[in-house]
C-alpha cells in the first residue's frame, strides 16, 4: 500500500476536491461531484480524506475515473457494498494542499491569494484581499479597503498580472467601480 500523506490531517492543509452525491453501483462505488475545472487531474487519486463528524477520515482509493464529464467515479477500499457506501453519501472529500499542480501566470488557486493586495492600473492600491466569495454565478475578491469592504469581480479580462513573490494581483477595474463602494 502506499503510505498515506499525514494520518492526522488538519482541513486547513487540504482543499475541497467535491462531495460524494451519489451510489454507483451495488459494490460500492461512488460519484463525487468536483469543483475542479480540470478533473482529469484527480484520476490517478492513491488516497483521499472523506469528512466524517468534522474530521478527516483517510481512505485509499482503488480506481478513479471521470463519468460523464463532470463526475469522478472512485472505488474505494473498504467500501464494498450498497450499505457501507450509503454512509458515505453527501460527504465532502479533501486532498492535501501538496497535491495540487503549480499554476502559472494569471492562473491561480482561491486559498492561495487570501492575503494578496489589489492594486489598479490607473487607480493604485485597492486594497487587500480578505475572502474570496463564490457563492454567486461572478466570483468575486472580498477587498479591504481602508475602513470599507469592497468586490471586485475575478474575471480574465480585469486580472492584469499576478506577481505571486510580492503578494500582489495587478488588475484594470472598470471605470465606476470604485464609485459603488463610496
Amino acid at each position: 500500500k502506499i503510505i498515506f500523506y499525514d494520518i492526522l490531517m488538519e482541513k486547513e492543509s487540504c482543499f475541497y476536491l467535491g462531495t460524494i452525491v451519489a451510489k454507483y453501483s451495488f459494490k460500492g462505488e461512488l460519484l463525487v461531484k468536483t469543483d475542479s475545472d480540470d478533473i482529469d487531474l484527480y484520476t490517478t487519486l492513491k488516497n483521499l480524506f472523506v469528512e466524517i463528524e468534522n474530521r478527516l477520515v483517510p481512505y485509499y482509493v482503488q480506481k478513479c475515473l471521470v463519468h460523464k464529464s463532470s463526475l469522478l467515479r472512485i472505488k474505494l477500499d473498504d467500501i464494498s457494498d450498497d450499505k457501507t457506501s450509503s454512509k458515505l453519501l453527501k460527504r465532502k472529500i479533501y486532498l492535501p494542499l501538496k497535491v495540487l499542480p503549480s499554476l502559472k501566470e494569471n492562473k491561480f488557486y482561491y486559498h492561495e491569494v487570501i492575503g494578496f493586495n489589489i492594486i489598479d492600473n490607473e487607480l493604485g492600491k485597492v486594497g487587500k484581499i480578505l475572502r474570496i466569495n463564490d457563492q454567486t454565478s461572478q466570483h468575486l475578491f472580498e477587498v479591504e479597503n481602508k475602513e470599507k469592504r469592497i468586490f471586485v469581480p475575478i474575471h480574465d479580462d480585469l486580472l492584469h498580472k499576478i506577481d505571486r513573490k510580492n503578494k500582489i494581483i495587478y488588475v484594470n477595474l472598470p471605470d465606476g467601480l470604485m464609485d459603488l463602494f463610496h
